[in-house]
């Protein structure tokens, strides 16, 4: 009797342990080896965190890691440059003495034994890589700004070999739409470095805003910076009218973008500064009216409509918001803009745009007919490559490479060039078929702006990714030459993004998603298995206090016309094993109330809201939905 009362004490106290030590391996972006062991290492406050090498780019890393810990902690969390006589309640951090050549540069091992923990690597890129796993196996209240009061900071005892499919593991944030100021620009960073990106893509002109100071042309900030201020749906705001106050905007000064460049750096981030020319010009034309093919009086854009999109691709300018390609001042005022971009970024790119340039201005422009003629330019798509080719001059003249949208490709490239495939893959084939450098940055997968839901509870955008459309991002198109494909990012475009919290829910969990696509190995990815680690790090999230969107757990409500002529509505799901439950009669629907079954549910005659809500088990997972019963009827009839 004693043996078994032993037995059923180990099962009910140690198997729940071993379980609990199971689901806390959480790691996003899925390392390339993950083997689990047995017991933990007890982070305490007499844990000693080791940088012996003293190489001071290790010891910065050591540091940050220090901070991370510290603040949840409460421990002193110091970093010590001398070998620790005991090799036993210790955290340290080694570079390779000889190259360790499955690593490469940023890859990194770490095992992690009930005695101690062991980071090592070629490079100290390695080390900090290392250190987001290490912080992901932490119990989620590592997280927190503040001390947590724990008992225990257990890290399970793992062996991780690791490093990444790509090296170029992008986020492009788009700053000008909507200013984001320096300091939550760096929030972006210490975000995105969490999960292993290293490219950050900064969008800084367009025709809403030209925010980085060019102090050869100073009415590029003093008058292409600001704006009205106008609240509501970016794109079908009312004109501004002449006596509403330019008050909205800013910019990043010289300064701020050192700044801004060191703080990236020392997290292993490079920054992809981009121009964005000759469309999206509105802000440059509105400081420097001379530039376009247009003479007038031009506004930054408030985010009043002035581009008509026809639906198929097609669109064209109400107002002409580009630079003109026949006026030579536009050539020697990006020889300049140029030339302080490139003095102030260090990384050897910079991104020209070149994407929705509308040419029905160019179309009616004397100078472009006489440059057509004098060039022998057939159509207005090579009036476009002759801009582009003469920008990827200018740029080559300031020691770096040209990068732009796949739009560049139209009239026909310069080599050298790389392109960044947005629209769907078409454009990465081509360019990578004409031997060009492809980042694949395709809409339908990795535009992390676009509704990740219903549109009846998501921000109403023109477009929807969902989670699992990200998921499955595939950087490398069949067909295409692999060497030439340099990685992959997701892009935020910020017209309808107006704060951070906001930032956070558009790009958490697709980031997740993205990251695993760029980092990971293609045949280690698994849909469920990623969102089981998806659940673990909301959970995170909820500690760390950031925004994040639930939109996985809801459903796209697909509404049709039955044979008497009723509406029938039937849901899709992105994840397995959730119930949804729903009310006409404009009560809450909890779990209690009709459940979906899979076929289609009958709107009652004279209801007027459809109202649902997702379970898993007793668990509320989704956001209460309401919808119209007259929105229904007209996604019927759109069916019809």
């Amino acid at each position: 009797m004693k043996k078994g009362s032993l037995v059923i004490l180990y099962l009910l106290i140690v198997l729940p342990m071993l379980a609990q030590q199971a689901t806390d391996v959480a790691i996003i972006p899925e390392p390339v080896s993950l083997e689990k062991r047995t017991g933990s290492f007890q982070f305490s406050g007499s844990t000693r965190i080791e940088a012996a090498d003293r190489h001071p780019d290790v010891l910065r890393v050591a540091n940050l890691f220090a901070d991370q810990v510290r603040k949840a902690t409460g421990y002193k969390a110091t970093v010590q440059t001398t070998a620790a006589a005991t090799r036993t309640n210790l955290v340290s951090f080694v570079l390779n003495k000889a190259e360790d050549m499955e690593l490469g540069t940023e890859g990194y091992r770490l095992e992690v034994s009930p005695a101690a923990v062991t980071v090592k690597a070629n490079y100290p890129a390695g080390l900090f890589y290392g250190i987001q796993t290490l912080l992901q196996l932490f119990p989620k209240e590592i997280e927190s700004k503040t001390t947590v009061s724990q008992k225990s900071w257990a890290v399970p005892a793992v062996k991780v070999t690791d490093y990444p499919r790509f090296g170029w593991r992008g986020l492009m944030f788009d700053v000008s739409r909507h200013f984001f100021t320096k300091e939550q620009v760096k929030q972006f960073i210490d975000d995105m470095v969490k999960y292993k990106y290293n490219m950050l893509h900064l969008h800084l002109t367009d025709d809403q805003g030209w925010r980085i100071e060019i102090k050869s042309l100073p009415k590029l900030t003093s008058v292409g910076a600001w704006r009205v201020e106008k609240t509501g749906h970016f794109g079908g705001f009312s004109a501004p009218e002449a006596d509403e106050p330019v008050n909205y905007g800013g910019f990043y000064t010289h300064e701020d973008i050192r700044e801004l460049v060191k703080y990236a750096g020392e997290r292993f981030v490079n920054i992809l500064p981009e121009i964005d020319i000759p469309g999206h010009s509105m802000a440059a034309v509105a400081a420097y009216p001379e530039l376009s093919c247009t003479p007038g009086n031009y506004r930054v854009s408030s985010g009043d409509k002035f581009m008509q999109w026809n639906g198929d691709g097609t669109f064209y300018a109400l107002v002409d918001n580009t630079l003109c390609p026949a006026n030579e001042q536009v050539y020697s005022f990006m020889d300049k803009v140029f030339t302080e971009v490139a003095e102030l970024f260090p990384f050897g790119y910079i991104h020209m745009g070149g994407d929705e340039c509308a040419k029905n201005f160019w179309e009616k422009s004397d100078a472009i007919k006489q440059l057509m003629e004098k060039e022998k330019l057939k159509d207005l798509h090579e009036v476009q490559s002759y801009f582009v080719k003469r920008i990827g001059k200018i740029i080559e003249a300031k020691g770096k490479k040209m990068m732009g949208w796949d739009e560049i490709l139209e009239g026909g490239l310069a080599p050298g060039a790389a392109v960044m495939s947005w629209r769907g893959n078409k454009g990465g084939k081509e360019a990578a078929a004409a031997g060009h450098e492809v980042v694949m940055s395709p809409n339908n997968h990795v535009y992390i702006d676009l509704r990740q839901g219903d549109p009846a509870i998501e921000p109403p955008v023109y477009s929807q990714v969902l989670l699992k459309d990200s998921y499955k991002f595939e950087p490398v198109p069949d067909g295409v030459n692999p060497k030439l494909i340099k990685g992959g990012q997701a892009n935020l475009w910020t017209e309808q993004v107006y704060n951070l919290r906001h930032q956070q829910y558009m790009t958490w969990p697709r980031a997740f998603a993205v990251a695993e696509a760029v980092w990971s190995p293609k045949d280690k990815k698994d849909w469920n298995n990623f969102i089981g680690r998806v659940e673990q790090h909301f959970k995170r999230y909820d500690v760390a206090e950031k925004k994040y969107a639930p939109s996985m757990y809801e459903p796209i409500i697909n509404a049709a016309k039955t044979a008497n002529g009723a509406i029938g509505v039937t849901f899709s799901q992105q994840l397995e094993g959730l119930d949804i439950y729903y009310s006409f009669d404009n009560s809450f629907p909890d779990r209690f109330y009709p459940k979906y079954s899979g076929s289609a549910v009958v709107v009652p005659k004279d209801a007027g809201f459809m109202k649902l809500v997702t379970y898993r088990g007793k668990e509320q997972v989704g956001r209460l939905i309401t919808i119209p019963v007259t929105e229904l009827k007209a996604r019927a009839d759109k069916k019809k």
